[in-house]
């Protein structure tokens, strides 16, 4: 697309998908085979996922909260079990410990980048002791493509004997950089510092299925249970049959047939139709990355004579697959609250959203554990609004959203 050249549609949502005809022509070969779902193509997603993140094992699943489920359900979660969930995320993190009875200890976040760090991390988990809980596992969550300090919650992690699951549902394709003295950079997914990697493949997210997910791991024991999991909890493998009479005929081999459920499981699984898209795609990742931080740059530079009044949120380094753009915004200042701004954007044809409302302030959370006092969370929820962010758009199109809060702040 040229760069002087609008994008269409005119109006510019917060995120879309970036489709072209190659991988709609995958998805049609898929659509004229014999396999719509358990079928190649899922298993050549995984493997070349696996592949791109630099991790022994990927199970694909049907999206980013199942992948978050089936991770707690691998680590056996129970109720009296608790998780520390930075309170500024999608519902689906902390939903994923609640869907195994265990409950969820709120982090706070920095107010600058939504990210939860080990001081965070240490409160919540000092509080979901004082409650008579046992924190089994950290959950961070790499905001906007950006990466949580994972050298230092896993030395946390370490040193209390916890479990990590990322979620990385926003930062398909990010890199981490090392600081705890290593040199350069590990993509997200490598798991080197946790148990499990989570990620999504929605519209809005770096690279679409359509719907899908997929979990990352290095622990083969982790990996069987995954894969167990997200089929209804069915075992085929015959080393692993319990009923050796049910299972075996005269000849010594085990019945084609035969599969045992040695505990319940869940469909999540993904299709072929899905996987198609989401192997295609991934063959543009880097394009798409690479897309988005040159729009990022460009936000940047033309947004800085509006700071402080307009500022994109804090950095926390590395090399991120930029999800969102969200800028932080006195609202006060500007004279205008956020639902003002937000409607005159729109009638500019410009989409924002809020990316989130902490998750502590939710109605099932706020009955079940009371008021919390996370000021960094809710620092975050009173500034952040984010801007349209797809490889689709524009170089003019960032000049559109610019030109717009510059008429907004009187600029």
């Amino acid at each position: 697309m040229a760069a002087d050249t609008p994008s269409v549609p005119s109006y510019l949502p917060y995120g879309r998908q970036a489709i072209d005809e190659d991988d709609i022509a995958a998805v049609t070969a898929v659509l004229r085979g014999d396999w719509l779902t358990q079928g190649p193509t899922v298993t050549r997603f995984e493997q070349a996922f696996a592949q791109a993140v630099g991790a022994r094992h990927a199970i694909a699943c049907a999206n980013g909260t199942a992948a978050l489920h089936l991770a707690c359900m691998a680590l056996d979660l129970q109720p009296g079990d608790a998780v520390v969930v930075p309170a500024v995320t999608f519902l689906a993190t902390a939903n994923a410990a609640r869907y195994c009875g265990a409950e969820v200890a709120f982090a706070d976040v920095d107010p600058e980048t939504g990210l939860m760090g080990r001081a965070d991390a240490e409160a919540a988990i000092a509080r979901a002791e004082a409650a008579g809980w046992r924190v089994r596992a950290l959950a961070p969550v790499h905001f906007a493509g950006q990466a949580a300090d994972m050298d230092a919650l896993g030395d946390l992690a370490e040193a209390r004997g916890l479990a990590i699951i990322e979620d990385a549902c926003h930062a398909v394709g990010s890199r981490r950089a090392r600081t705890n003295g290593g040199v350069g950079t590990v993509a997200l997914g490598a798991c080197d510092r946790s148990a499990m990697a989570c990620f999504s493949f929605h519209p809005v997210k770096t690279i679409a299925a359509g719907e899908g997910g997929m979990v990352t791991t290095n622990d083969d024991a982790l990996a069987r249970s995954l894969r167990r999991n997200v089929s209804h909890g069915m075992v085929r493998d015959p080393a692993a049959f319990q009923d050796r009479a049910a299972a075996f005929g005269a000849t010594g081999a085990a019945n084609p047939w035969y599969y045992e459920m040695p505990a319940p499981g869940y469909n999540y699984r993904l299709t072929d139709i899905h996987a198609a898209l989401g192997l295609s795609q991934l063959g543009k990742l880097d394009r798409f990355v690479r897309r988005r931080a040159e729009m990022v740059a460009r936000y940047d530079e033309r947004l800085a004579p509006l700071a402080p009044l307009i500022r994109h949120a804090g950095r926390s380094g590395g090399e991120p697959a930029w999800h969102l753009y969200v800028v932080l915004i006195d609202f006060a200042a500007l004279g205008r609250d956020r639902a003002a701004v937000m409607a005159e954007l729109r009638a500019q044809g410009v989409g924002s959203q809020v990316h989130y409302i902490p998750v502590h302030h939710q109605p099932y959370y706020r009955e079940r554990y009371g008021s919390l006092n996370l000021p960094g969370a809710d620092g975050w929820y009173q500034a952040c609004l984010s801007l349209p962010l797809f490889p689709a758009m524009a170089d003019y199109d960032v000049g559109r959203v610019a030109a717009a809060l510059e008429r907004l702040a009187g600029a």
